[in-house]
C-alpha cells in the first residue's frame, strides 16, 4: 500500500469511497487504433463526474494522481487512467476504504482484476487481451451501457472457410467447414 494511503484520515477516506460509491465509475474501454500492431487500445480508468470542482480537486489532490477537466456542459471529470497509478494508488486505496453498494463491491473487484493483469502487461497479448475483454464484458453490465467495440468486435468469429495454398502447385484452395 502506498504511504500516502496509510496517511489519509479514516473520516476523509471513507467521504471519498462514498462520494465514489455514488458518482464513481470504474471502466476499460476499447479504442481501433490502426496504428497500432494488433489494431486495438485498452484503456482502463476510474472517474468522478460532478459539477463542484472543489470537492474533485481535494480528491484528486488527497490521491495525487488524475487529472481534471471540465466539459462542455459544465461537468467536472476526475479521472485516473495511468496504469500504475491505477495498481499503485487507486486500487490498494479502495481496498481500505471499500464500498457500501453490492454493485460497486462487485464492479471494483472485477476492474481489480482488470488493473492487475494490465499491470503485469497482459494485454499486450492475445490471451491476456481476451481475457481482459472477457472480464470488461461483466463490468458495469447492470446499467445501460454505451459501448462503441465489444468483444465480438476485436476477436471476430472466424470464417467458415479457411483459403490455403496447396504445397505442389501453390494454388489456392478453400475448404468448407460444417455444412456443404
Amino acid at each position: 500500500m502506498s504511504k500516502g494511503i496509510q496517511n489519509i484520515g479514516v473520516a476523509l477516506g471513507n467521504y471519498i469511497a462514498g462520494f465514489t460509491d455514488g458518482e464513481g465509475s470504474f471502466n476499460v474501454s476499447i479504442k481501433h487504433r490502426l496504428d497500432y500492431r494488433d489494431e486495438w487500445k485498452l484503456c482502463a480508468s476510474f472517474n468522478i463526474s460532478q459539477r463542484d470542482r472543489v470537492i474533485l480537486a481535494k480528491i484528486k489532490d488527497t490521491l495525487g494522481c488524475g487529472t481534471l477537466r471540465e466539459r462542455k456542459d459544465g461537468v467536472i471529470y476526475y479521472e485516473v487512467t495511468n496504469i500504475k497509478s491505477l495498481q499503485e494508488i487507486i486500487v490498494p486505496f479502495f481496498q481500505r476504504f471499500g464500498f457500501l453498494s453490492a454493485r460497486k463491491k462487485k464492479n471494483f473487484s472485477i476492474f481489480k482484476e482488470i488493473v492487475e493483469k494490465m499491470y503485469r502487461g497482459d494485454h499486450l497479448n492475445h490471451i491476456g487481451r481476451k481475457e481482459i475483454l472477457q472480464l470488461r464484458e461483466k463490468l458495469n453490465d447492470d446499467r445501460g451501457r454505451k459501448r462503441t467495440y465489444s468483444l465480438s468486435d476485436v476477436y471476430k468469429e472466424e470464417s467458415s472457410e479457411t483459403i490455403r495454398k496447396t504445397p505442389e502447385n501453390g494454388e489456392d484452395i478453400v475448404q468448407s467447414h460444417g455444412q456443404p
